[in-house]
């Protein structure tokens, strides 16, 4: 318990008001649900959330000690009292969530609050699989990443093991990943290998490709195969041999089939008569492809996991429907 006085400055507020500035890590709905059950008292009464508070009223705030610290990027997470999560598969080790488009992996610049990290991190701190003032250094964490605006699953340690381990997977190619996307045009041959090389542009946020190596550039390969065509569109299911930022879209761009929905590295003249917000393109599936020793996570070797439903291939393609896929 922690009790505040309120002074003459803080006097004439509504008491919902003034908590709600004294503890910015408090979630709004947080707050009423405790004046409501009375953990949020004056003078030692439960008391309405627009009581006026007085000089010299003494407020007792039975809170978790949490939600007292000041705002901060590794606390964000306190202020999601329902968090929001599409979980794929879930264990004691780890998580895979389905991310949705439009939503970031981590807080940056333009977001802290609203991001998957924050969500499962809100997630477990409230079923009381990690308590952030028990830990010394660690909190659950991302092991991939995913664009703001593709979807797909995303795998979260829960455990400085399981990070551990799934890390040297990721970096030894012990996980596969695989993608679904929807491009203009068909490509000849109907599958095959993309390889070349990609050098970021940091001020642009965007890739290029280059058939020979470059300074500063990064080897990129990924394998694709049809499962579809209709009209201008095809449907592609991608194996991300390498993992570089924008890898699918800057080298299927660069092979002369863009992305639909892609505005940039696609065409925005054909990308307008289909209105997608975001490109087409989903981290549908992975498989745990574990070639040496996983220690504590030796049971996922040999698993898949894979989305329940990709928007995009269900709009343009209606025939696929979840794991049958339409055949070229």
């Amino acid at each position: 318990m922690r009790e505040i006085t309120i002074n003459q400055n803080d006097a004439g507020q509504r008491l919902d008001r003034f908590v709600s500035k004294a503890l910015p890590l408090l979630p709004p709905a947080l707050l009423q649900k405790y004046i409501r059950l009375k953990r949020i008292k004056v003078n030692g009464k439960g008391s309405a959330r627009d009581t006026r508070l007085q000089p010299g009223d003494r407020l007792q705030l039975y809170i978790k000690d949490e939600f007292f610290d000041a705002p901060a990027p590794e606390n964000a997470f306190l202020r999601l009292y329902q968090p929001k999560l599409d979980i794929v598969y879930e264990d004691e080790n780890i998580l895979l969530a389905d991310k949705r488009p439009g939503i970031s992996v981590h807080p940056d610049e333009t977001e802290q609050y609203n991001t998957l990290l924050t969500h499962i991190q809100a997630y477990l701190y409230q079923k009381g699989e990690w308590d952030p003032r028990r830990e010394h250094s660690f909190a659950p964490a991302l092991c991939n990443r995913i664009d703001r605006n593709t979807g797909g699953i995303v795998i979260a340690a829960k455990n400085a093991d399981a990070l551990r381990i799934l890390n040297q997977k990721i970096r030894d190619r012990e996980i596969k990943k695989y993608y679904l996307c929807i491009v203009h045009g068909k490509p000849s041959p109907a599958e095959g290998r993309l390889e070349g090389f990609l050098r970021k542009d940091e001020a642009k946020k965007q890739v290029t490709v280059s058939r020979k190596p470059l300074p500063g550039a990064k080897s990129a390969a990924t394998l694709y195969r049809t499962l579809r065509t209709s009209g201008s569109l095809s449907l592609l299911e991608c194996e991300l041999i390498t993992g570089r930022t924008h890898q699918i879209r800057a080298q299927l761009a660069a092979a002369g089939h863009p992305l639909l929905g892609d505005g940039k590295y696609g065409r925005e003249s054909e990308n307008k008569k289909y209105g997608r917000k975001f490109q087409a393109l989903y981290s549908y599936k992975l498989v745990f492809s574990f070639r040496t020793p996983a220690g504590e996570l030796e049971y996922l070797s040999g698993r898949a996991y894979q989305v329940k439903r990709v928007d995009f291939a269900e709009e343009y393609f209606p025939c696929w429907e979840g794991k049958d896929f339409c055949r070229p």
